[in-house]
């Protein structure tokens, strides 16, 4: 078994983070894993973010990713404060895989449901059928569908490999600074 590569996808959020992993073999994909870190019980917001950054070093650690696909926090939600606290939750994962030097790509919701479904409005319920007809060793949904999204994740940046790529992709924090001047403080 020649193993080509392996992909974490992560759904990051500050109630749950979601995340699954799969590895590609001749160029066809293979469900490892998929879960979710519950941070809810948590009040303080350092302590979330904190965990999450821990876990998904757990992660990294345990799978030895070769990518990672992040969704990007959805824009569709006008509250600052809550897109404000995604972006953090995202970040904190961003910064534990680059600090690996791990090459990171972030994907828009709708571009992974797109590249799930056929559907960039497709529900969770909808890409978690599909995930399940996908990928071989996928049965049983999860009581939550966060984990899905992160599953979804992986498995949109496989179906964009070779292609243009439809998110930001940074293989460093060279890169990522590069790409994103206007949010450095000087």
């Amino acid at each position: 078994m020649t193993v080509d590569r392996i992909i974490l996808g992560i759904d990051p959020g500050t109630t749950i983070m979601g995340f699954g992993v799969i590895r590609v073999v001749n160029k066809k994909m293979e469900f490892i894993q998929l879960n979710e870190l519950l941070l809810s019980k948590y009040e303080d917001r350092y302590t979330r973010l904190r965990l999450i950054f821990e876990r998904t070093m757990e992660l990294i650690e345990t799978h030895h990713p070769d990518e990672i696909a992040i969704e990007a926090p959805f824009f569709g939600n006008n509250n600052p404060k809550v897109l404000l606290t995604l972006g953090r939750a995202q970040g904190v994962a961003m910064a534990a895989a680059l600090s690996r030097d791990i090459p990171v790509t972030e994907y828009e919701p709708k571009k992974i449901k797109m590249a799930i479904t056929g559907n960039g409005n497709a529900s969770k319920e909808q890409v978690a059928k599909m995930l399940q007809q996908i990928l071989p060793g996928f049965k049983d949904l999860p009581k939550n569908l966060d984990s899905t999204d992160g599953l979804a994740a992986a498995v949109c940046h496989f179906f964009n490999s070779g292609r243009t790529v439809v998110g930001k992709s940074y293989s460093g924090w060279d890169a990522f600074v590069k790409q994103n001047a206007d949010r450095v403080k000087k």
